[in-house]
């Protein structure tokens, strides 16, 4: 079932996410469709704040062909995708990368944020088992993105001084537009 995402300005994209105590059957069914909404969207992460719920949950699916160098693709192969996780914590980083970010949640808006290039993340995976996930490139800036989600940290929040106050105008007017909280 498609999710209705919700837009910078809704106060549950600032607010902190609660850990589940365990995957229930209505866990999987947000998880999937949190999936579906994030594919019909043409995203590739969702967080749980992002479809208005405040679970420590998000999903990530990076097609393969969206990662240009073939020694990450070949890094990152191992891991499923969809990827499903609850309760997630990010156990290291390492490295730097600069790139084009967007968000579900800000249509049409993108800016240069500064993330590790590596990452590895502890979580639940869609049957509650746990994983542990080691990733590279394009796929540790979906997951760290996703996990910002979950701790009310939104992209904007990394740009720069001159990037925000270009992109002001359009943050006010969309915040204004779905309910005013910043």
């Amino acid at each position: 079932m498609l999710l209705p995402i919700v837009k910078y300005g809704d106060k549950v994209l600032r607010e902190k996410s609660h850990a589940v105590a365990s995957v229930t059957p209505a866990l999987r069914k947000l998880a999937e469709d949190m999936i579906e909404t994030m594919h019909s969207a043409e995203g590739v992460g969702l967080a749980a704040q992002q479809v208005g719920h405040r679970e420590s949950l998000f999903v990530v699916d990076v097609p393969p062909e969206c990662i240009k160098d073939l020694e990450v693709r070949a890094f990152n192969a191992p891991i499923r995708m969809p990827l499903v996780a609850f309760n997630p914590v990010i156990l290291a980083s390492e490295g730097s990368q600069r790139d084009t970010e967007g968000c579900l949640s800000f249509p049409g808006m993108s800016g240069s944020v500064t993330r590790p290039f590596e990452v590895t993340l502890s979580s639940l995976d869609i049957d509650g088992n746990p994983q542990v996930v080691n990733a590279r490139g394009l796929l540790a800036r979906a997951i760290l993105h996703e996990f910002d989600h979950l701790n009310g940290v939104l992209y904007v929040d990394h740009l720069s001084a001159v990037e925000k106050l270009t992109m002001a105008g359009k943050l006010k007017k969309l915040a204004k537009a779905n309910g005013g909280a910043r």
